[in-house]
C-alpha cells in the first residue's frame, strides 16, 4: 500500500481491492452522481472494475484517483486525486485533472477540500506539473466551491452532454503565490 498525501485529518493512498464495499456504496447513491453522466451502481463487479481501471492508471500515468480515510478511523470515505486524461473535454486532452467523489455522509465536512489541495500539492511539488485542470457541472455549487477554494480559477463554460459546466485550471505559478 503506497500513502501519497496526508493532511490532518485524511489519508489519501492508492485504491485497493479491499475499498471495493466502500466504492460500491458510493457509487449505488443516485445522489453522489446528481450532476455525473453515471448511473448507479447495480453489481459489486461494477466496483471492482472501477478500482481495477484506476489501479491501470497509476501504472499507465503514474497516478490517478485515489482512495480517501479518516486518518483516526481508517475509515474509506471516498476519492480524490488526479487523473491524466486522454479523452477530449472542451477541447482539450492529455492533462491532469483534479477530482474528488464522497460518500454522501461525508459531504459538508471540508474533505472534499482537503483532499483536492492535498492532490493539487501533489501535483505540483511531486510530479512537477504545469498546470492542472477541473471541470463541474454549473449547478453544482458546493463542488465549483472547493475548486476555488483550492486556487482554481473558472475559465469558460462549456456544453458536456447537454449539461452546463465550468472549466477550471491552476497553473504552478498561481499555485505558488497562494502557497506563501
Amino acid at each position: 500500500m503506497k500513502i501519497l498525501a496526508e493532511t490532518s485529518r485524511l489519508v489519501l493512498r492508492e485504491l485497493l481491492w479491499s475499498d471495493t464495499e466502500g466504492m460500491y456504496e458510493m457509487y449505488t447513491d443516485p445522489l453522489v452522481l446528481q450532476y455525473l453522466d453515471e448511473k448507479p451502481f447495480t453489481h459489486i463487479k461494477q466496483a471492482e472494475d472501477a478500482i481495477e481501471f484506476i489501479r491501470k492508471q497509476y501504472i499507465d500515468h503514474g497516478t490517478g484517483r485515489l482512495a480517501v480515510l479518516k486518518k483516526e478511523t481508517n475509515e474509506f470515505i471516498g476519492w480524490a486525486g488526479l487523473k491524466y486524461v486522454t479523452a477530449s473535454y472542451n477541447n482539450h486532452s492529455n492533462y491532469y485533472e483534479v477530482g474528488y467523489r464522497f460518500m454522501q455522509r461525508y459531504w459538508g465536512k471540508g474533505y472534499a477540500t482537503e483532499a483536492a489541495q492535498a492532490s493539487v500539492d501533489f501535483g505540483f511539488n511531486e510530479l512537477k506539473l504545469h498546470e492542472i485542470y477541473a471541470m463541474a457541472d454549473s449547478g453544482n455549487v458546493s463542488s465549483r466551491m472547493v475548486l476555488e477554494k483550492i486556487g482554481m480559477h473558472c475559465l469558460e463554460k462549456f456544453d458536456l452532454s447537454g449539461h452546463e459546466h465550468d472549466w477550471f485550471k491552476i497553473t504552478r505559478m498561481q499555485w505558488e503565490k497562494g502557497s506563501s
